[in-house]
Order: structure tokens, then sequence, then C-alpha cells
């Protein structure tokens, strides 16, 4: 079971007790003073941290070194309530020279498809996309 506890602050912020970890919620504009990101948002990072932590354990087991890995997220909302993501697009990109990416596309066709319940979440009220890029550097040491 995972559970969370979640505290009002003060106007629209509030802070989320997330094991020994404090994260702070909140929103801009005139109802919210911006000391956190808002929870959509929030959710996307999870999806990213979710997906990620998959395609970097994958990779140390296929023995895949890459010397860097970030991803992008973008997300259209709907326009009626309640707004919700009507699509999301992950970009995942590698960096490195000589990249296996037989290997890197089956990490992350792994998480996207087996491992990653986040996407699956996700995946089953909103259509999402991913892409993958390669971009050639040496890997540093």
């Amino acid at each position: 079971m995972h559970s969370v506890k979640t505290k009002w602050v003060d106007k629209m912020a509030f802070d989320s007790q997330i094991d020994n970890h404090t994260v702070r919620i909140d929103t801009n504009g005139l109802i919210g003073d911006d000391s956190g990101p808002s929870p959509k948002k929030l959710l996307l990072s999870s999806l990213a941290g979710c997906t990620g932590m998959d395609v970097v354990s994958l990779l140390k087991k296929m023995r895949v070194s890459v010397s860097g890995f970030e991803m992008d997220i973008e997300a259209d909302l709907t326009e009626e309530h309640p707004k919700i993501y009507s699509e999301i697009r992950l970009v995942y990109r590698f960096y490195g020279t000589g990249l296996n990416k037989e290997k890197v596309e089956k990490a992350v066709r792994l998480s996207q498809e087996k491992y990653c319940g986040v996407s699956a979440m996700l995946r089953k009220n909103s259509p999402l996309n991913y892409s993958i890029e390669y971009v050639e550097k040496s890997v540093t040491v």
C-alpha cells in the first residue's frame, strides 16, 4: 500500500509528505503563489521518473552505457472541466557514442509496455506517444 499525507498551507499551496520527503504543490496566477509545481505537471514529472528509472535499470542489466539521458514531456489539456490531458508526448533523448540503438529501444519499449505503472495508468485515459532521439557524444570518464 502507498500512502501520502497532504496538508493545506496557504491560498492554494499544499505540502505532501511522501515517506521522508515533503513536496510543495501550488499554482500560479491570482489564486496561488507559484511556490511549487501544479498537480498536473507533477503527474508528468512522475511519469518521467517512473519510466526513466525503468530505462536506466534495464540499460544497466543490458550493459548499455550512455553518457546522458533526459526526457521531455508535453501534454495537451482539454478545454472543458474537468481539464484532463487529451494527449501526452514523451521524448527520450540518449547521449553517447556508438549507442546500441536496438537495446535502447527495447528498454524504452519494455518500460512503456510492461513495467511503468504511471504510463499504464495515464494511458487508460490519454493517448501516450513516445519517440527516441540519439545525440552522438563522446562518453566522458
